[in-house]
This record gives structure tokens, C-alpha cells and sequence, in this order.
């Protein structure tokens, strides 16, 4: 009871315009000295700028009508808060590490609360009678703390931190001193801001008064579980519904490569071992026919020993990601950890990503295992930098608070050249030393020649088909995961996700394996790029759906914000094409060695 309580303000956030800009580039209230809180590597890459304020409140000790300053706006001054007002810019501040929310009743369910992070900045709005519409600037803010006391010691912790927002013209009696007391508000009196009083209109050479209100609610949640009315997800029938949706693709898929491996291969490779004469042989067709070129080296070998290595090293990130994640280790009450947890992930798993690209480059007789490592330590985090950099020149140019200091910028290029580097040539030297498996066939000196293909055996139109299903599988959580970053809401059911990106890696396999099998029946012994883009394939349905969610969802207007939006969908659509190729790539591979492997040939 009547310990301090420091509010700390928060950029200010916009999903019209998607740049946050630190809370004080509006002239708000100053301390008497701005002090940044040390920020990790996540919450910098968000544009989080986390700065302490002029509000400090007692422990269970209410308050009324508290002056924070008195500010005469100029030409300046209001166009600024005009424009935010306009963009619908949201105040962000933290209490004990929570979030301000705003809670709203959900119109179609009385009893639900959905809460809404920070408080506009202000409203537009016309008075009674009159056409011209105006702005009006939020300066009375309603505090409610909840906290849950302990019995025994009488000791309190904060589990809720809310806020109703007011737009008051506030009066006073004569002059303004310190000792002034406001006639639209008064402690003494106990005259109330109830939200019928007229608004603060931003204009020119008008005086707002910055006031608060501070009111301690005795509430029935643990400090433990606080985090829990943020996380309540309203919509875990969809996401059901999005599981059941991915396993009937899983069966579906399943089922077919179930056909495959039972019904044809065990048809075929009894019936290849039992062939006895020369004209039997001669008369043999499908995929046993290519046996000889099967595994002959593809044009570009280079580039996709590199794509697997990347693929791999990505994979890895993942897996560790979500593992941690569903364990409950990234809590959304660990700001930017999640991102500086990828981060990290990225780099170390370098390791595998070496390993396996120049291992892949052994077995296709490759001997500058050097070269390899190093377009694979380069080439996607290269890629990456460069499109991260001009969109954070764009952020820059708008000074948002958004954009990435140089420290930052010094430190992302440290951890991939002083850490990210070197693992990947330390992951490469072992994967070349590690002798290779013999291929389960030889491969023939001279290349077989490859006959017509149906149009449907086209490469071009199977890798688009290859992409639909796995796509499919996971568009419904997709939906989610953009919401939560563009719509600036909290992501916590990586339990849900966890279970889709399985499904995910059993549909890239099977699908690729399908399609694999159809290749090589009509005598295509082309299968190392087309495996990899059969499944990469659906990280293009990806970007068409976050173009088609952006013009259906989205409000954003301005060119800059939606450069940022593409950019930033481009790099993710990269990230998901690497993978699920990787994934297709290995199953098909596996796939292959086994049916050859099962076969006598003479």
C-alpha cells in the first residue's frame, strides 16, 4: 500500500499506416527528464521505444482528476496531432509489464470483453447542427488497476491495467497557477469526468489540459494467471475446424501414397524380379526404365546444394522455435522475445545448414565444398539484408519510430558474419568429411533420351498443382498469424501451430512423393529441382493470399505502408518456399533411394 507505480509510455501504433512513432513525438506531457528502458534485440526490430512518463501513481491509493500539464497547441503542433487523429494512432504504456487495454463488449455476446490494445489518440467528430468535421484529442484518461491481494500478508500484485479515454474541454475560475482548481473536474467537489461534458477540440491556439484518474479494483485473478484475459482467443473453433480441414487433405494424400507403395511398387518390383528372358526386359516400362539416369546430377547443382542448405538451416529454426514456443517459453509477457529467439535460432542453426549443403554436393561429385558453404552463408541472409535495408530506409525517411538504429543494424550484421558464418563452413567441413551413401544403381554414361509428355505431366503445371495442397493445409492458421501481426494483436496458440506445421511437413512429403512417382512412370528422370519446386511451389499461393488478405482486411492508404506490407510478405514467402522445397526435396529423395534400392538389376 502506497508503493510508487511508474507508468512507462510505449510507441504510438497504427494498422492504416503499420510505422510506430515514439509516444513523445506528440507534444504530450514531458517528465522532467526522458529515460529510455533497456530494450532486447526483438522489441527494437518491432519498433518499441519504451520511455518513462509523467504518470506515477500509490498502490491502492485513489486518485481524481490529477493535472498532468497545460499545453497551448500552435499551427505545429495541432497538424500534428491532426494527422495521428487522422491515421487513428493508439497510445501504448505498460504497467508491471502490461499492456494498457481499452475493453470493449462484443455486441453479438454481453457477457464477452475483447480488449483493445492502448487508447486513440483522439476522434473525429461534427457538432450537433453543424457540417465541418473536427478533431478532438483524448486528455482525461480513467485508470483502472486491478490487483489480487494476498490474505496473509496484505501485499498486492497488478494483474489488470485498463483506461477510458475522455475528450473534455476542461474550465477554470481566473488565472493558471499550480494551485488552480478546474471547474469541469474537481477532487473536492467530487464532480466527476463522465464522458457528457464538451470535447477538447484540436485547433490552433487552443489550451488542452492533460488530467487522469486513478481507480484500484480488487480482482480474483492470480497474479500467475494475469496474462490470460490478453490471450483469450474467441475464435478456437476455427482453429479446430482449420486441423480438421488440414487432416482430411493428410488422409486424403495419404491414402494415395498408401496406393503407390502397395498396390503399384509391390505390383512392379515383384514382377521386375521375376523377369526372366532378354525380351521380357526389353518390353519393360515406367520407372524402372530410368534406373540408369535416376540419379545422374542435375543441371544447377550448385544452387539447389545451396537451396537444401538453407532449407535446412531454416527447418531447424523452426522446429526449435515452436518446441520452445508451445512449451510456453515465448510468452507474449517476454516482449520481443519470440523475435530475438528466431533470431538467434537463425544463426546457430547455420551448423546444419552447412552440413547439409555440402554433403548433398559430395554425393552430386562436387570437390569446392568451400564455394558451396559460402553461397549458402550468403545467399538467402544476403537477399534477406537487402530487402530488410531499403525497407527500413522508407521507415527512416518517414522518422518513424519503426525504423532500425544503426547499433541494431551493427549488431544483425555481426551475428550473421561473426557467428552465422563461421558455423556454416564448420557444418560444411564435417558434411564433406562424412563419406557418402553409394547410390543403390549405377548411373549410365551416356543420358537416356526422355519421350513426349502428356500436357499434364508438364513441369510447369505439376509444380502449380504441387504448391494448392499444402497451401491448403495451412491458410486457415495463416489467416490468424497475419491478423496478429498487421492488426497488431497477440499470437499465443502455437500449440494450434505446432500441430499444423506437422501437417504441413506430412503433405509437402506426400504430395511430392506423388508426384515423383507419376514423373518417373512416364520416363522423366528429372526429379532433383522439380521435387524441390513441386512443394516451394505453395509459398506463391502464399503471397497471392497476403495480397488478396491485404486489399480484403487491410485500411492501409498510404504507398509506404504498403511497400512495407509486400516487402515484409516477399521475405516470408521466401522463408516458406525454402522450407516446404526442403521438405519435398528430402522426402523425394528418400523416396527414390528406397524403390531402387528394392530392385534387382542386372
Amino acid at each position: 500500500m502506497g508503493d510508487l507505480l511508474r507508468v512507462k509510455v510505449n510507441k504510438l501504433s497504427s494498422t492504416k499506416t503499420q510505422l510506430p512513432y515514439s509516444y513523445y513525438s506528440l507534444p504530450y506531457c514531458h517528465p522532467g527528464h526522458i529515460v529510455d528502458s533497456a530494450e532486447n534485440l526483438g522489441e527494437v526490430l518491432r519498433g518499441d521505444r519504451i520511455e518513462n512518463s509523467p504518470y506515477v501513481f500509490k498502490m491502492r491509493e485513489p486518485q481524481m482528476c490529477n493535472v498532468v500539464c497545460r499545453l497551448t497547441l500552435n499551427a505545429k503542433t495541432a497538424k500534428e496531432f491532426k494527422e495521428k487523429i487522422d491515421d487513428e494512432y493508439r497510445v501504448n504504456m505498460i504497467l508491471d509489464n502490461l499492456p494498457l487495454v481499452v475493453p470493449l463488449r462484443r455486441p453479438d455476446r454481453e457477457s464477452s470483453l475483447v480488449y483493445l490494445h492502448g487508447f486513440l489518440v483522439g476522434l473525429k467528430g461534427q457538432y450537433a447542427g453543424n457540417k465541418d468535421e473536427k478533431h478532438f484529442v483524448h486528455n482525461h484518461l480513467t485508470f483502472i488497476v486491478k490487483y489480487h491481494r494476498d490474505p496473509v500478508t496484505e501485499m498486492s500484485r497488478i494483474v489488470g491495467f485498463e483506461v477510458k479515454p475522455f475528450s473534455v474541454k476542461h474550465e477554470y475560475d481566473g488565472g493558471w497557477d499550480n494551485t488552480t482548481r478546474l471547474t469541469t473536474c474537481d477532487p473536492h467537489a467530487k464532480k466527476l469526468v463522465s464522458g457528457s461534458e464538451p470535447p477538447q477540440e484540436v485547433e490552433d491556439k487552443k489550451e488542452i489540459i492533460f488530467t487522469y484518474d486513478v481507480e484500484f479494483q480488487e480482482s480474483n485473478v492470480k497474479w500467475a494467471s494475469r496474462w490470460d484475459s490478453y490471450l483469450l482467443m474467441a475464435d478456437d473453433q476455427i482453429h479446430w475446424f482449420s486441423i480438421i480441414n488440414s487432416l482430411l487433405i493428410v488422409l486424403f494424400l495419404s491414402g494415395m501414397v498408401a496406393m503407390i507403395m502397395l498396390r503399384t511398387l509391390y505390383r512392379d518390383i515383384s514382377k521386375y524380379n521375376q523377369l526372366e528372358t532378354q525380351e521380357e526386359a526389353q518390353e519393360e516400362s515406367g520407372w524402372k526404365l530410368v534406373h540408369g539416369d535416376v540419379f545422374r546430377p542435375p543441371s544447377n547443382s550448385d544452387l539447389l546444394c545451396v537451396y537444401v542448405g538453407t532449407g535446412v538451416q531454416f527447418f531447424g529454426m523452426i522446429l526449435v522455435t515452436m518446441i520452445f514456443a508451445a512449451l510456453g517459453f515465448l510468452s507474449p509477457s517476454n516482449r520481443g522475445g519470440l523475435m530475438t529467439a528466431m533470431l538467434l535460432l537463425w544463426v546457430l542453426m547455420g551448423l546444419y545448414g552447412g552440413y547439409s549443403s555440402a554433403r548433398l554436393y559430395k554425393m552430386l561429385k562436387g570437390t569446392e565444398w568451400k564455394r558451396i558453404a559460402l553461397k549458402t552463408a550468403f545467399m538467402f541472409p544476403a537477399t534477406a539484408f537487402a530487402i530488410f535495408f531499403v525497407l527500413n530506409a522508407l521507415i527512416w525517411g518517414q522518422r518513424s519510430s519503426g525504423a532500425v538504429p544503426f547499433g541494431t543494424m551493427f549488431a544483425l550484421v555481426f551475428l550473421w558474419f561473426c557467428i552465422s558464418v563461421p558455423l556454416v563452413f564448420l557444418g560444411g567441413h564435417f558434411g564433406y568429411k562424412k563419406p557418402v551413401t553409394e547410390d543403390p544403381v549405377k548411373t549410365n554414361k551416356i543420358a537416356r533420351q526422355i519421350p513426349e509428355q502428356p500436357w499434364y505431366m508438364n513441369s510447369l503445371f505439376s509444380i502449380l498443382i504441387g504448391g494448392i495442397l499444402p497451401f491448403g493445409a495451412v491458410f486457415i492458421e495463416l489467416f490468424f498469424i497475419l491478423t496478429s501481426i498487421w492488426l497488431h494483436q497477440f499470437y499465443y496458440i502455437f500449440g494450434f501451430l505446432f500441430i499444423v506445421f506437422l501437417i504441413l511437413i506430412v503433405t509437402c512429403a506426400e504430395i511430392t512423393i506423388v508426384l515423383c512417382y507419376f514423373q518417373l512412370c512416364s520416363e522423366d528422370y528429372r526429379w532433383w529441382w522439380r521435387s524441390y519446386l513441386t512443394s516451394g511451389s505453395s509459398a506463391l499461393y502464399l503471397f497471392l493470399y497476403a495480397a488478396f488478405y491485404f486489399f480484403t482486411k487491410l485500411e492501409i492508404t498510404k504507398p509506404v505502408s504498403g511497400v512495407l506490407y509486400f516487402g515484409y510478405m516477399l521475405l516470408l514467402s521466401y522463408g516458406f518456399f525454402v522450407v516446404t522445397g526442403t521438405i519435398g526435396f528430402y522426402s523425394c529423395f528418400w523416396f527414390i533411394k528406397l524403390i531402387y534400392a528394392s530392385v534387382k538389376i542386372d
